[in-house]
């Protein structure tokens, strides 16, 4: 099979630092290349693949203070469509816009919906329900107008992750500094739990962090150490006694909750979005409701083993099965 895999241009594939959907669009990329396929990977011309490269951006828009946006997104989508032919399957990480092709060309394409950035954008997908296959990254993430083929969780390298059952005290905040990510209330909980925690992430909300965060910094119970690369990645999250995951919205997925359960390491959520689908309550970690609960779970980690968590994101969010569960759509897809 010939595959044309479309990554966003945000960041590089797979990203040297930020960019989920880069991420899950690389891993499918390469554990297709794994699986035997022909894969074609469109993405920034610094990405990195064991496929065959296909590039009309030399550079990610998110490392390019010049670039225009909308001018990129039309280069690279249009790039892949107009070499529509050559393929058996397109495989979309590229929101809605691509969507817009989809009947203009005799391609079939497989549209994995990462999230709804809002509800302006669902029109678009309702327009062509009948016409491509999407796939939620999870059960809570489905909107009921739309029609799935099928939910496939994001996989994960699991040979980038170390377990580490000797962890460090600290507690951990992982992901982008925004209010929806609870960077603020993670600090609280660990305040109030009497607790070291280190913040890693990009600075998403620049406001929200020059007000409400960097004044709680003081490198000693708060400290605050970049956005890390893989390496310092898996060294963070595998040493941390939990990951503090207090969102404020209702998150699609986390790469964050399986790459902390693959080192080990228990999470801490608040109880929103597909947390329950990530987290074994009690077992992988803790659903909790508020800051107090959170607290309270703290108090109970030594409950929990740290190979459960390794064995559980194994299980259900590795690479491997992901590139599994893509393959049994792919060939419903073809089928059609």
């Amino acid at each position: 099979m010939k595959l044309a895999v479309l990554a966003p241009i945000a960041w590089r594939t797979p990203p040297e630092k930020y960019g989920p959907w880069e991420q899950v669009a690389s891993s499918v990329a390469e554990g297709m290349v794994a699986a035997g396929l022909d894969v074609t990977l469109f993405a920034s011309g610094d990405s990195i693949t064991n496929g065959t490269l296909a590039t009309a951006i030399k550079k990610p828009y998110g490392d390019d203070p010049k670039a225009d946006v909308k001018v990129n997104e039309c280069l690279h989508i249009s790039h892949l469509m107009e070499r529509a032919g050559e393929f058996d399957l397109i495989h979309n990480h590229y929101d809605f816009l691509p969507l817009t092709y989809s009947k203009l060309i005799s391609t079939p394409m497989v549209t994995t919906i990462h999230g709804f950035s809002s509800p302006l954008i669902i029109p678009v997908y309702q327009k062509y329900n009948d016409h491509t296959s999407y796939v939620s990254i999870s059960n809570s993430d489905r909107n009921s107008t739309l029609k799935y083929i099928a939910t496939v969780y994001n996989g994960i390298d699991t040979t980038q992750f170390n377990f580490n059952d000797n962890p460090q005290q600290y507690l951990l905040f992982f992901g982008r500094i925004h209010p929806h990510k609870g960077t603020l209330e993670a600090i609280q909980i660990a305040k109030k739990a009497g607790r070291q925690i280190v913040i890693a992430g990009l600075i998403q909300d620049q406001q929200y962090w020059s007000e409400r965060i960097r004044p709680l910094i003081d490198d000693e119970q708060v400290k605050y150490i970049g956005n890390c690369d893989p390496v310092k990645r898996n060294e963070v999250l595998g040493q941390a006694a939990a990951l503090l995951h207090p969102i404020g919205f209702d998150e699609p997925f986390g790469l964050s909750v399986a790459e902390a359960m693959c080192c080990g390491t228990p999470v801490i959520a608040f109880n929103r979005g597909a947390m329950p689908e990530l987290i074994i309550d009690g077992k992988t970690g803790y659903l909790v409701t508020d800051i107090d609960e959170a607290v309270d779970a703290i108090g109970n980690l030594q409950r929990l083993e740290r190979a459960d968590c390794r064995t559980h994101a194994e299980k259900s969010f590795s690479q491997h099965k992901m590139t599994g569960d893509y393959l049994k759509v792919y060939d419903q897809v073809l089928r059609r």
